[in-house]
């Protein structure tokens, strides 16, 4: 635990508290909160407040840094804020989007279903490499397409355990993931067959601590280690990179835009089904679901505008619905 020796110290260590509470992974947070906590004492601060002007410092843009960078240290700097000020403490708090780059976000590339198919056919063509990846031609092809129809993100997969897939019942089980929180994933009907030959394949012998899709036993495949074979696969499907994208991510956003798209020709009640969504992709908040409405908006315009009025509650069971992808 980090010792914080500031005139704010113990409501830090409340502040991280409130937040591991929730949920939040803090590794990181912790200790970047312990550089303002540094900035707080250097400063000369010995009474619980925060004038305009000490913030104002704190969030000046540093000669050696990057704009995201800045937004970071703005963004710590404003949550601690907000808590101050919520506990009756005379705080200024910086403007939200305060140092925030003007840089154009990346737009999510939405696989096509032509894409997709190249895809795969190339990932599947892959061949293993007996001195250096032996087993790539077996885990490669079943973990993007887990990846894909699932809408799980890279290293929830690629961090999974023997024990974590339950082939019985078909499902994969999350622990931990982003903003550290449980979740059961269901695995389409044709991939779990696939996945009972891998088991077979490669974890007769096996611990049910062991990856499951590994890049050898007891060695997790690296995020650059999937990042460099996706890029020979879109070589090889002939789907053009931009020097941004498209990403491994965006097989997520497929997955999303596939599944609303599913729930639009169905003619349900979106609001109503978008708590499934939510639930299963592990997403703290509604407005993180929300964004794959924007994707898909011109489906559905009539949603986009009731979008503000609308907070589905989070349903803990997921339902079977969630299989609609199409395999090649």
């Amino acid at each position: 635990m980090k010792k914080f020796s500031s005139i704010f110290s113990e409501e830090i260590r409340e502040y991280i508290d409130l937040k591991r509470s929730m949920g939040f992974k803090l590794a990181g947070i912790e200790m970047n909160l312990g550089a303002l906590d540094r900035f707080f004492k250097d400063a000369g601060i010995d009474e619980k407040k925060l004038s305009k002007k000490v913030v104002d410092s704190w969030c000046q843009k540093r000669s050696y840094e990057s704009n995201r960078n800045q937004h970071f240290r703005i963004s710590l700097l404003r949550g601690l804020t907000l808590f101050l000020k919520e506990s009756g403490y005379e705080t200024y708090v910086p403007p939200k989007g305060m140092g925030r780059s003007n840089r154009t976000q990346y737009a999510a590339h939405i696989y096509s279903r032509d894409e997709l198919k190249r895809f795969f056919e190339a990932i599947d063509e892959l061949p293993s490499l007996p001195t250096k990846c032996p087993y790539r031609h077996l885990v490669l092809p079943l973990y993007f397409r887990i990846l894909y129809s699932t809408g799980m993100r890279l290293s929830e997969l690629r961090l999974a355990k023997v024990r974590d897939f339950n082939l019985r019942d078909g499902y994969i089980t999350i622990h931990g993931g982003k903003n550290n929180k449980d979740r059961i994933v269901p695995l389409h009907p044709k991939l779990l067959s696939r996945c009972e030959d891998l088991k077979k394949e490669l974890h007769q012998e096996s611990s049910s601590d062991e990856f499951f899709l590994f890049y050898r036993p007891g060695v997790p495949m690296s995020a650059l280690y999937l990042y460099g074979n996706f890029r020979r696969a879109l070589e090889k499907a002939g789907i053009p990179h931009t020097g941004k994208g498209p990403r491994i991510h965006d097989f997520r956003h497929t997955y999303c835009v596939r599944l609303l798209e599913k729930w639009v020709k169905e003619k349900k009640d979106l609001l109503a089904w978008l708590p499934y969504m939510r639930t299963a992709l592990g997403h703290e908040s509604f407005y993180q679901t929300a964004y794959y409405l924007k994707l898909t908006s011109s489906m559905f315009p009539e949603i986009q505008r009731n979008l503000k009025e609308a907070f589905p509650n989070i349903i803990e069971e997921l339902s079977s619905e969630g299989n609609h992808a199409d395999f090649y």
